[in-house]
């Protein structure tokens, strides 16, 4: 689900890929430093230590100026998260295959439909693109039909029943007990909300344990010079 949830921090298909590459960068770097620490400490050598301290603190000092401007910036994530939830049902489902799975995965794990409700389907790229399997419902003087993606459906009901109720329109009284009729957008929100605090425990804790690979780093580099002027 965090996953899933992250997928919504980037705009587009592009952004979502030159994240993938940063995070693949920056798992590179973090084996590179991890391998100069055991090395220098196995071999004794204080240029690899050193190499190893000074790659460790950048990666630290980063860590933090990103904690700092994700705090900073929390305010927004709401606003953010809505807006991209909104978008991405409208214009971004059946047009972009990230957002159309990262969506039909948030509308079947937290068992939701749309952003704010089923309705918002209707006036959707995806429900636009394709209306000629849809039947004309008069509701209240009006014509509404419209379909909704498959994920949209409760789990456990058949295929026949789910793409029968979904073409028809969700504005009958037949589709509730097979739709989900709760958005999205709520109880995404409330997901990131639930999650933060764990996200803030594990960083502080990652933070933590780098502090004290700097410090034994520096302890290790001190005792190597005192046995190489002990031996000279």
């Amino acid at each position: 689900a965090v996953v899933t949830l992250s997928n919504f921090v980037v705009g587009n298909e592009s952004n979502y890929f030159i994240g993938l590459y940063i995070l693949l960068v920056v798992g590179g770097l973090m084996l590179t430093v991890a391998f100069l620490g055991c090395c220098g400490a196995f071999k004794e050598s204080r240029c690899m230590l050193l190499s190893f301290f000074s790659c460790l603190l950048i990666v630290l000092v980063a860590e933090l100026a990103a904690g700092a401007w994700a705090y900073h910036n929390s305010s927004k994530l709401d606003t953010y998260v809505r807006s991209a939830v909104k978008n991405a049902v409208q214009d971004e489902y059946s047009v972009l295959p990230t957002r159309t799975a990262t969506l039909d995965s948030i509308q079947k794990y937290f068992q939701c439909c749309g952003a704010e409700g089923p309705n918002d389907w209707q006036s959707s790229v995806y429900n636009n693109a394709d209306r000629s399997s849809l039947v004309d419902i008069a509701i209240s003087k009006l014509n509404i039909a419209y379909k909704v993606p498959e994920s949209c459906c409760h789990e456990g009901i058949s295929v026949d029943d789910c793409n029968t109720v979904r073409n028809i329109g969700m504005l009958t009284s037949i589709a509730k007990p097979v739709v989900y009729t709760s958005g999205c957008m709520e109880k995404l929100v409330d997901g990131i909300k639930q999650n933060i605090k764990l996200v803030y425990i594990v960083g502080a804790g990652v933070i933590g344990v780098e502090i004290l690979a700097l410090i034994f780093a520096l302890l290790l580099c001190c005792a190597i010079r005192r046995s190489s002027n002990y031996k000279n």
